[in-house]
């Protein structure tokens, strides 16, 4: 992974950090695996507007990424690392045995012509799919399913990895990136790797102009609107003091809005800060 910083031949370039895309191999997607987004301008089925902020931007199409990774036995070869608008991560195009083509999220390290298979008695090799409890302890591992068969749902993002950390009877015990211990089904499928892409977050956009691009419009704050829109709103001069809180009331920070009896509570161990749930 490399990053390109550019020289200040414009303010917009200043400060500007780039991915030098140094693990891409080709810059055309397969045809078959491509399919059309509508650009919904954050309107909702009625035309009304349900979420602000959003509209404009470059068109893109969304590549189909295989999550199940359900193709068992059948091994398949890399063809190609590929840059996706739609997510932080490289995606790989893998050409199987059978002639069948499809996209995966691609890990660190895959190169091109290796050969990767999914199933349940594989080698614990990068980029191979297999059940957790066929894994050793400590494995890095990304593309997590919570439910067998569902398709993985959890680190996916750019520079992720969980640790498989303890196995039980029914549950792998994980290391997730936010540092939080979780129990997941111990027959659950995951990707063997760190997602590519690790240096994303040290990219700058360098001017205003790179958020339009992506299609994300300009912020208002609260404090600079008027009483009738806003808690925050109003005031003479600068007004300064009161709780952070929504346009809506909600308190902004710090308060607690994750519910007390929420099934999934039972599953996790330590939270990221170190707590415990209580039970």
């Amino acid at each position: 992974m490399a990053l390109k910083k550019y020289k200040p031949v414009t303010a917009g370039t200043r400060w500007r950090i780039g991915n030098a895309y140094a693990e891409i191999t080709t810059d055309t997607p397969e045809k078959s695996l491509l399919e059309n987004v509508k650009s919904t301008g954050g309107r909702n089925a009625q035309g009304r507007r349900s979420m602000r902020y959003i509209g404009g931007g470059n068109k893109k199409k969304y590549r189909v990424i295989d999550f199940k990774r359900n193709k068992k036995a059948v091994p398949a070869k890399v063809a190609s690392i590929e840059y996706d608008p739609n997510r932080t991560a490289f995606i790989a195009l893998l050409n199987y045995a059978d002639g069948e083509k499809r996209y995966i999220l691609a890990p660190q390290g895959l190169q091109v012509g290796a050969t990767i298979v999914a199933g349940d008695d594989v080698a614990p090799e990068l980029g191979n799919a297999l059940q957790m409890k066929n894994m050793p302890l400590g494995t890095m591992i990304h593309n997590i399913e919570m439910q067998p068969g569902q398709g993985g749902k959890l680190v996916r993002s750019a520079g992720t990895s969980a640790q498989l950390t303890n196995k039980e009877e029914k549950y792998a015990v994980l290391k997730m990136p936010s540092g939080e211990l979780r129990k997941v089904l111990i027959n659950c499928y995951a990707t063997v790797g760190v997602v590519s892409n690790s240096d994303h977050n040290l990219e700058t956009a360098g001017k205003a102009g790179v958020n339009r691009w992506k299609g994300i419009r300009p912020r208002n704050r609260g404090v600079a609107m008027n009483p009738v829109d806003h808690p925050m709103g109003g005031g003479e001069g600068r007004s300064s003091g009161g709780h952070p809180r929504s346009r809506t009331g909600k308190y902004a920070k710090g308060e607690k809005t994750r519910s007390k009896h929420k099934g999934s509570n039972k599953l996790i161990i330590q939270r990221a800060d170190g707590s415990k749930l209580a039970k």
